[in-house]
Parts: structure tokens; C-alpha cells; sequence
């Protein structure tokens, strides 16, 4: 493994989304030289909501409004889930030291500790989830209320229609209504906009300035204001309260479709964050060899397409997701773990990875394959035992969960990585 870089670390992740994220993150609070590899994960897609247990039995689309007493139900059911690996008491921790990280970096976040919020999404359905980022947070207590609300849409903002979500909540929430506007100096920045074009353009003041007077005139008996996740990529707290102040009813964010503002400022806030407390990001690289040390260390060969760096490290952690984030792939027999060919859970036959309804209320039994792993969330081998020492894994490769229709996926990322990197700790000597 010949290489002119070499980075010597105690844990190296392998992911960037939020399982690898939250792991880097616990890592380096904990004083552990880490290294984090990967390509830009799927937080990018996120829509800002922190789900922690939202649907369970997924067949019967039960909803929970206490997440903890949807997690006890689903561990009953399914011993083998994730969050049976973790006591709840981890959980509320690891949620704790995350929810303080983002308020102290300034992208706070709102929760009622024991039960779910409701929040509208970009499609005008009522969502479940467990945290909200603060700029969300009227519009939680909008839609309780049912109090008179203006949504606004922008002309050129094909992902967010205003009226769309106003049409398909109007039977729950009659004093819903929609505007659609220009957005300030649209002449200037695109013909089509993305969230993330418009949330740029209201760092300045100008633009935020405009935008208050083309709003204002449609506002009338509306004691609230929605608009699209266009609240700044970095000063949101800061925008949101000038534009309530000058509109003068409380404003909120409603995430667009992906890529969604609130998903690009997680993504950002982790990545600056976690540079500044000493985590090495190796970026939109992959992990192109493993080998072992002398003494029991792994060695990691990194790049794109050729080796660029060579890392030697005590542990690894595998945040590297499912198919999207190409941590599992599938050939014509089997589905495969894609860095050290590790024993996946799934069907025992292709024709059994998928139901004949694609719209099967249990879901596919695909989406429940993964890492089998043993209670210090290490992967486990053929035999049944850890395959590694120190070879740990943790989110969306965990096998006999279906976070997407579970509404599970940030909890189960960061329950997991709380869970991974105290067993390193605790395993490492």
C-alpha cells in the first residue's frame, strides 16, 4: 500500500452523513484523534427534522406521539432492531450532547422532551418528528393552533408550492391561505431558484429589506408567516428575528424538497465544527484497500481513483450507509458490504429481496438488511462472532431496521454513534 501521505489516528470513520457525523463528533469530544473519510453523505437531503421513533408497526402505519413508548413497542417486536442495543438512557444522552453542540454553534434546535411535534412538509402533509430546528418552531405551534396562516411561495421556486400545501391541508386547517411573490432582485440571480440560491441572498440586508416589503402587503389577519427554508445558510436565527420583527407576526421555515436548506446547514455546521475540534476530513475520497497492522492496527489506503493517503489507525468506525452511500451493494446473488465483505443480514434468495406490491404497507424486506452486530455494535462474522476487535458500525448499515418508514433515521444514527464510539473507548484499552 505505497503512498507519499501517511495519517497515523486512533479511529478512523468511514461516512459522512449523519451516522458519521454524530461519530466524528462524539469522537472528538472525547479526546480521540480521529480521521473522517468520504464523499458528501445524505444529510444534504435531510429536511432538518431529527426523527427519533415516529411509525410503528409500519404495516399498520401506526403513528406515536411518545417516541419512547414507540421505542419500548418496537424493541418488544423486534429484539434484534438497533435501539435494543442502546438503553434509553444512552439515547436521551447522545441527544442531549448533540441539541447542546447545535444551540452553542448557533443552529439551535426545539423538542418537548417526551412527546413528537407536528410539522407541514413541502407536500402539505403533517409529519411526526421529534426535533425541529428553532426557525421551524411557529410553524409547529401554527399548525396546532390552526390560527390564521399565510404561507408564501416564489415565482421560479419550482420545488415549493404554497398553494399545493395550502390545497391539500384546507379540510384541517381552513384559515390556511397562500401567496405566491417575487423574490427581490430575481432579474439579477436566476430564472429558476434553488433554496439554497435564495437562502444565500438574504445574508444580505438588502435583499432581506426587499423581501419584508414585497411580504407585508399580503400578511393582513395572518398571525403567523410561512415561507421555504430560505432563512440564510449561516445567520438563521439572526434573519429569522429581523424578518418577524419588521413583518411583525412570528415567521417559520418549512423545508423544500431535496436538497433542503436545513439539511446544507447541518451538513456545513458538522464539517466546520468538527474541522475546528480536530477531526481530519479526507473528502469525497474512498476507502480503496484495508490491511492489517503489526499490532492488530488497520491500515487504510484513501483516495479517489489512486491512493492518495495511507491511514493507520487503532479502530473504524463504518458510518457508510446503505446503497445510496454505497456502504451495501447488491450483484446478481447476494447484497454485499462494500469495504471488508462482511456477512450481510438479508433474504436467503434475490426473488425475496422485494414484495410483489411496491407499495407494500410492510415495506420490502431489502430495506431491513444490513450489519448484524454484537452489543458493542461490532460487525459480526460468519461464525457468529465480532469480526474485528475494534471494528465497529454504526446507522443506516444496521440490519432489521427500516428507518424511512419507521421515521427513525437521525436517532438511529446518533443513538448508534454514541453507542460505537463509547464501545471503541471502552474496548481500546
Amino acid at each position: 500500500m505505497s503512498t507519499s501521505k501517511i495519517i497515523e489516528c486512533q479511529l478512523a470513520i468511514i461516512g459522512r452523513g449523519m451516522a458519521g457525523m454524530a461519530s466524528a463528533f462524539f469522537a472528538a469530544n472525547r479526546g480521540i484523534s480521529t480521521v473522517q473519510i468520504g464523499i458528501t453523505g445524505e444529510i444534504i437531503f435531510a429536511s432538518g427534522f431529527l426523527d427519533l421513533m415516529g411509525v410503528h408497526p409500519i404495516e399498520e402505519k401506526k403513528s406515536w406521539r411518545d417516541p419512547w413508548a414507540g421505542i419500548d413497542a418496537l424493541i418488544r417486536d423486534i429484539p434484534n432492531h438497533p435501539y435494543a442495543r442502546v438503553k434509553k438512557k444512552g439515547i436521551r444522552a447522545a441527544f442531549e450532547e448533540v441539541l447542546s453542540f447545535l444551540k452553542e454553534v448557533g443552529l439551535p434546535y426545539y423538542r418537548r422532551k417526551e412527546r413528537n411535534l407536528e410539522m407541514i412538509t413541502p407536500l402539505g402533509k403533517v409529519k411526526g418528528t421529534y426535533c425541529v430546528p428553532q426557525t421551524m418552531l411557529s410553524g409547529v405551534r401554527a399548525l396546532e393552533e390552526k390560527c390564521p396562516c399565510l404561507l408564501v411561495g416564489f415565482r421560479g421556486l419550482n420545488d415549493f408550492s404554497a398553494s399545493q400545501i395550502v390545497a391539500t391541508l384546507q379540510d384541517k386547517w381552513p384559515n390556511l391561505r397562500a401567496t405566491r411573490i417575487s423574490f427581490p432582485d430575481a432579474d439579477h440571480v436566476s430564472e429558476l431558484f434553488t433554496g439554497e440560491i435564495m437562502a444565500q441572498a438574504l445574508e444580505l440586508s438588502e435583499n432581506r429589506k426587499k423581501l419584508i416589503q414585497a411580504v407585508c402587503p399580503h400578511v393582513k389577519d395572518a398571525q403567523a408567516v410561512g415561507m421555504p427554508a430560505i432563512f440564510g445558510m449561516h445567520r438563521t436565527q439572526e434573519i429569522a428575528a429581523e424578518l418577524e420583527e419588521k413583518i411583525g407576526v412570528p415567521v417559520f421555515e418549512i423545508p423544500t424538497m431535496p436538497v433542503s436548506v436545513p439539511g446544507l446547514r447541518l451538513n456545513d455546521t458538522f464539517a466546520r465544527q468538527l474541522s475546528l475540534k480536530g477531526v481530519r476530513l479526507l473528502s469525497q475520497s474512498r476507502v480503496l484497500e484495508v490491511g492489517r497492522g503489526s499490532n492488530g492496527s488497520f491500515v487504510l489506503g484513501i483516495g479517489n481513483k489512486t491512493t492518495e493517503y495511507t491511514v493507520r489507525t487503532k479502530g473504524i468506525i463504518l458510518a457508510s450507509g446503505r446503497f445510496w452511500g454505497r456502504g451495501l451493494y447488491a450483484d446478481r446473488r447476494r447484497i454485499r458490504e462494500a469495504i471488508f465483505d462482511l456477512p450481510v443480514y438479508q433474504p436467503g434468495d434475490r426473488n425475496g429481496w422485494h414484495r410483489e406490491n411496491f407499495l407494500d404497507s410492510r415495506g420490502h424486506p431489502a430495506n431491513r438488511a444490513g450489519l448484524e452486530i454484537d452489543d458493542s455494535f461490532r460487525p459480526m462474522d460468519s461464525s457468529g462472532l465480532p469480526a474485528f476487535e475494534t471494528l465497529f458500525a454504526a446507522g443506516s448499515i444496521l440490519a432489521h431496521q427500516d428507518w424511512m418508514r419507521m421515521k427513525c433515521g437521525s436517532g438511529l444514527a446518533i443513538a448508534t454513534a454514541y453507542a460505537a464510539v463509547n464501545a471503541f473507548l471502552r474496548l481500546s484499552g
